[in-house]
């Protein structure tokens, strides 16, 4: 098998799987993108097995610390552990991700599961060049009524990929609903946003809903309303959602409808609207995306996530809640609490944390992998000033 020697004091040898071709010694036997490739250290000692691609920054990521060949066996052997382990957790296994990359030993492949419906999207060129084998596996496994290829992923383009969606079994379903803790979601996964839901916070939904009975709500970043949604099933007093996309807002509507209750939206920069809106709330929610997709622009994104904090809290009641989120893995928790805290001391607020937030356990944290650990979210009570 060809492969490649890696440099001392590589990353792979503190746990991580991923090799950069910085951390390339010599490679042997000619391999081609997509190529699984043998791992060997400076001693010719054997490190496992990778996918590989020369055209991107990650020349590498290993999949075994043992030989394996990405046969049709072993993606049965690999989705099957991926399908057990969500079935093992407390959550809705029909509403979920099923498989997340690195995470599941299956590096750029991702799928999601809408009850009979999946979404599928491979970022890596080794599992865009097995995509048949991908799919003829999740058929024999779930048997879904459809699977939706949903690659428009930035990330391709690190791997040289185009990007497309499209049917790979079964017809394009037609917008269909879900239901989560009450709340009704509609679905529509070749044209909504990602893969149709970001399910990776659902179970945050409910606990920042825990304190908004009698309240008066912000959403901001609402996407398709799912905080605002589970406030106003918990009685909130009044919710306003805002977003800058009318898409957003107006599955903002939709979904209020479908769950029968009532969430004003308003579609606006979030920056704008914090800046100019006169009105203050006792629960306010900010759940942007990501501000940086790389480590170089990490300072300017907390400069932006300190912003939009500094202009919350001037928004915020006495005695009120802020629930705030970040989902680059590029900044880490502690960047992300350090932005909170110099708003707090620049608007002279002190607060205090009452939750702390992270991924839903069906995209599992690989403890070797940071890049596995992105979102984090902490809610905090406005103190007393001292």
């Amino acid at each position: 098998m060809a492969g490649i020697i890696i440099k001392p004091r590589s990353r792979i040898f503190h746990g991580h799987d991923w090799v950069y071709a910085s951390e390339i010694q010599k490679t042997f036997g000619n391999p081609e993108p997509g190529d699984l490739i043998s791992l060997k250290d400076f001693k010719d000692r054997p490190l496992g097995c990778a996918i590989y691609n020369p055209n991107s920054q990650i020349v590498a990521r290993r999949i075994s610390r043992r030989t394996q060949n990405l046969d049709e066996e072993f993606f049965a052997r690999r989705i099957g552990q991926s399908i057990d382990y969500r079935a093992s957790l407390d959550l809705n296994n029909q509403l979920c991700r099923l498989v997340w990359s690195e995470s599941d030993g299956l590096p750029g492949l991702i799928v999601d599961r809408y009850g009979d419906h999946l979404v599928m999207q491979t970022t890596t060129i080794a599992m865009e060049q097995r995509q048949d084998i991908i799919a003829k596996t999740l058929l024999e496994l779930l048997s879904p009524t459809s699977i939706t290829l949903r690659n428009d992923s930035s990330m391709r383009k690190a791997e040289g990929l185009e990007e497309e969606i499209k049917m790979i079994h079964g017809a394009q379903p037609e917008p269909f609903t879900v239901e989560h803790n009450g709340s009704i979601f509609e679905i529509d996964p070749a044209n909504g946003q990602k893969t149709g839901l970001y399910l990776d916070i659902m179970d945050s939904y409910a606990r920042v809903a825990k304190h908004a009975e009698g309240k008066k709500v912000l959403d901001v970043f609402c996407n398709q309303g799912g905080f605002g949604l589970a406030c106003a099933k918990t009685g909130a007093d009044s919710i306003l959602a805002v977003d800058i996309s009318e898409s957003a807002t107006a599955a903002t509507t939709r979904n209020a409808e479908l769950t029968g209750v009532e969430i004003e939206t308003v579609t606006s920069n979030a920056f704008d609207f914090l800046r100019r809106h006169e009105g203050t709330y006792d629960l306010i929610i900010l759940d942007p995306p990501s501000f940086t997709r790389n480590k170089k622009s990490v300072n300017d994104a907390m400069r932006g996530y300190k912003e939009i904090h500094l202009r919350a809290l001037a928004k915020l009641n006495p005695s009120g809640i802020l629930a705030t989120f970040c989902c680059s893995h590029h900044a880490t928790r502690e960047i992300f609490l350090s932005s909170v805290q110099r708003a707090a001391v620049d608007g002279r607020r002190t607060l205090r944390m009452i939750d702390s937030h992270t991924q839903r356990l069906d995209h599992p944290i690989i403890t070797t992998l940071p890049e596995t650990e992105y979102l984090k979210g902490f809610t905090f009570q406005l103190a007393p000033n001292r």
